[in-house]
């Protein structure tokens, strides 16, 4: 069944989650017809966003991301919160569908009357979110969900960009992962605003405590990315839910600190603005390919950079230089 803008925005205000999911089916759709409808509902819930708090959560595969957020979320709801949950899946390469399926591994979470859970394939979209990400918090906040939590598909040198769509970037590490390394990568480090060292018992206390003094050292070397704000590490369970009121206090007091020294706002504009530029590359691309000749150009140099004919960045630059002549043409 087709449903109307208006009838799609009363049923976000609402708190209909059908309807909300509907919506976001919409913004994530490609065709044509369905991104016309997505940008008039978007473009008339914009005066009801913006009131959230916007979290990413990002480490390895095993770091417990799922847990952690289900708990953590539920423990929001506690305190009076809506919590919406976009959990990013990799994608199958074969039908661009989620493969993991979070919704499946927050059955507690998913019960509660005050959260939502979207599972979304990446798509191959780098960057640990889905390239509609920032849409569906819009819709999200729209529907006056207090928290949103993104849960990435893990971390890595790309992973980074989720701190883009944000307001906090929280690490999930473990003891013993293999992931110490990757844990002090300076990419990461400049990007965090918390650690959570996950997994935590009496087992492995010691080296918990020491791999958080060894990150707290890895820290004083890199700037602080927000003024007066050391990046604390902090230790619990998930599981176990032990440490996760510390997060939540911390989250709280972070973004206070952002909202007295006015960064809270001057983000979001830094935000928007990405966003901006990233659809006018895609639009670009779109509209490129809906001309037979610039398609059959598009093609032909693309052919020639697979070849190795001459380097894909040229060809990609006498592709885009024929397309500008032929419009100035126009």
């Amino acid at each position: 069944m087709k449903f109307s803008t208006e009838e799609l925005i009363d049923g976000i205000q609402s708190g209909n989650k059908r309807l909300i999911a509907k919506a976001i089916t919409l913004v994530e759709s490609k065709k044509a017809e369905h991104r016309v409808q997505a940008e008039d509902l978007l473009k008339k819930i914009m005066p009801l966003t913006g009131n959230s708090v916007r979290v990413g959560v990002t480490g390895v595969p095993g770091a417990g991301k799922s847990t952690f957020i289900e708990n953590f979320g539920r423990l929001v709801i506690a305190q009076g919160k809506k919590v919406a949950v976009l959990a990013i899946d990799p994608s199958s390469a074969i039908n661009k569908g989620s493969i993991l399926g979070d919704k499946t591994r927050m059955e507690e979470l998913a019960k509660e009357e005050n959260a939502f859970i979207r599972p979304s394939p990446s798509s191959g979209f780098l960057g640990g979110v889905a390239n509609t990400t920032f849409e569906t918090m819009m819709i999200c906040e729209a529907a006056g969900y207090d928290y949103i939590l993104i849960e990435t598909v893990g971390v890595g040198q790309s992973e980074v960009l989720v701190a883009d769509i944000t307001d906090v970037f929280l690490f999930l590490k473990i003891i013993g992962g293999g992931d110490e390394l990757q844990g002090i990568k300076r990419g990461i480090m400049e990007m965090v605003d918390l650690i959570f060292i996950n997994k935590v018992d009496q087992d492995n206390l010691q080296k918990a405590k020491n791999t958080r003094l060894e990150l707290k050292r890895a820290l004083d070397f890199i700037p602080p990315k927000e003024k007066g704000w050391k990046i604390p590490v902090l230790l619990g369970s998930a599981l176990h839910n032990e440490g996760l009121q510390d997060v939540y206090d911390k989250i709280f007091e972070f973004i206070d600190l952002k909202k007295k020294t006015g960064r809270f706002d001057e983000i979001r504009v830094q935000q928007a603005e990405k966003r901006f530029e990233y659809w006018v590359q895609e639009y670009i691309l779109s509209l490129m390919k809906k001309s037979n000749t610039v398609e059959e150009a598009y093609h032909m140099h693309k052919k020639n950079a697979s070849a190795m004919v001459s380097n894909p960045s040229t060809e990609a630059k006498l592709f885009v230089e024929k397309f500008l002549s032929n419009e100035n043409k126009d």
